[in-house]
């Protein structure tokens, strides 16, 4: 049996498909029932506005539209913030400002290494060199 502490509420539970508790999926399924049926009726809301209006966390909602369980194809004012910075957004994790930093970022890095690895080679190089010729003088 594989027992585990549900990450909402603390309690223990048996863990079976589901990550979290038998209440706490319960109540995540009441607040998507509950989103679903508002954005049913209200076409042009924003998430704040959906959270306001169902009492379900931003947060929560993002979730959802991540899972696929939520679609915002046929939501124009539905976005969810981005992972990074927090700016609304319509697609993926994060913005395109923060996408293109993090490549950025991620090519640097590589450069970097490849100019460390470049740099220990070259001092390996010349201290064996220099090795070489005080062993000569001996």
């Amino acid at each position: 049996m594989n027992v585990a502490n549900c990450p909402r509420c603390g309690k223990i539970f048996v863990k079976g498909f589901a990550e979290v508790c038998p209440n706490c999926l319960k109540d995540l399924e009441q607040q998507y029932d509950k989103c679903l049926k508002y954005l049913r009726a209200n076409k042009g809301t924003t998430i704040n506005d959906l959270s306001e209006a169902t009492d379900v966390s931003i947060k929560q909602i993002t979730k959802f539209i991540r899972e696929g369980r939520i679609s915002i194809m046929n939501a124009p004012n539905m976005a969810y913030p981005c992972e990074v910075c927090g700016t609304l957004i319509r697609e993926n994790t994060l913005c395109e400002p923060c996408r293109m930093k993090l490549v950025k970022d991620v090519r640097n890095t590589a450069e970097d290494e490849r100019r460390n690895e470049e740099l220990k080679k070259q001092e390996g190089k010349i201290s064996f060199k220099i090795h070489e010729r005080l062993k000569d003088r001996h």
